[in-house]
């Protein structure tokens, strides 16, 4: 979302709010990211700036500068957890931006259930944006679960090495969570894979995508997988519901035989053939041009 700020030419710096292995200042894609360990003076950028952006964990100091600098705060919404519209209602937020019609939908009833909390002066839809050509290669041969902790669905991947034998299984551990990784020999197991590496690591070794998630309020990786056209077979969450569309094969993540019988379906050319160019389609659809021009507008308008 800052890459195309940089690219119509305004200054985009990120300050991390963490510790990390970078210690010095570094640009990437045009954007100037400092970390915590600088000890740089994030006041005195704050001062110079012209709009501040927080999320998840940094909106409520964010918003505290926001306010005291009288900056206008855009608060990029995640999850539909309640704190993610607490804090966005506190704060005094010029744009709140969410990342699918059923996360504004939730607000809506935060909103409606806390009529005292300040609600965002402008609001703006911006789902996950995924350049499909960065993602696009040649489906592989596996079966892949990507972050293998207990939400995400790493007993059934478990369960499904375990009866299809003659599968292969590709499971990626997590950033996050307690990770469930069979030791299976039909199951690799590779280690956590940044963005960048996802297509030739990841998405270039996988046939079909598992996404047996309890909650997500969009699914990124579900649409990077569809850009090479490989089917994602997901519970049905709303927010997968939306972002994989008619491409999404849902199954309850609870079925574990939903889920054998789709993927011994899938072993058919014909059906896989079907599904592919599905995924493909949805891909095309969910091209992040029209969005990412709508929030630079958006961010534009925002009095200096």
């Amino acid at each position: 979302m800052l890459r195309p700020l940089v690219e119509r030419g305004h200054d985009v710096s990120v300050w991390l709010s963490r510790y990390g292995k970078a210690h010095r200042e570094y640009e990437y894609r045009g954007i100037k990211v400092i970390p915590l360990e600088s000890r740089l003076d994030f006041p005195s950028a704050v001062r110079r700036a012209d709009v501040l952006l927080g999320h998840l964990e940094t909106v409520p100091s964010t918003a505290s500068l926001a306010r005291g600098y009288g900056k206008p705060l855009i608060v990029v919404c995640h999850n539909t957890h309640p704190p993610t519209f607490r804090d966005m209602a506190a704060g005094g937020t010029a744009l709140a931006v969410y990342n699918s019609r059923w996360m504004e939908a939730e607000a809506e009833v935060f909103f409606a259930e806390y009529p005292k909390s300040i609600r965002p002066a402008d609001a703006l839809i911006v789902r996950p944006p995924v350049f499909a050509d960065e993602y696009a290669t040649k489906p592989g041969k596996a079966i892949t679960l990507i972050n293998c902790n207990p939400e995400k669905g790493g007993e059934v991947l478990e369960a499904l090495a375990e009866r299809l034998p003659e599968q292969q299984f590709l499971a990626v551990r997590g950033a996050y969570g307690t990770q469930i990784l069979p030791d299976l020999p039909n199951v690799e197991i590779i280690e956590h894979v940044d963005g960048q590496d996802m297509r030739d690591r990841v998405y270039a070794r996988t046939r079909v995508l598992l996404m047996p998630s309890s909650y997500e309020s969009w699914g990124r990786v579900g649409c990077e997988a569809l850009a090479s056209g490989i089917p994602v077979v997901a519970h049905p969450t709303p927010g997968l519901c939306e972002s994989l569309g008619e491409a999404g094969i849902f199954v309850d993540r609870a079925d574990v035989d939903g889920y054998e019988a789709v993927l011994r379906k899938l072993v058919s050319a014909a059906e896989y053939r079907l599904a592919s160019k599905r995924a493909k389609a949805r891909s095309a659809e969910l091209d992040p041009s029209a969005d990412l021009a709508a929030w630079c507008q958006a961010v534009e308008a925002l009095p200096a």
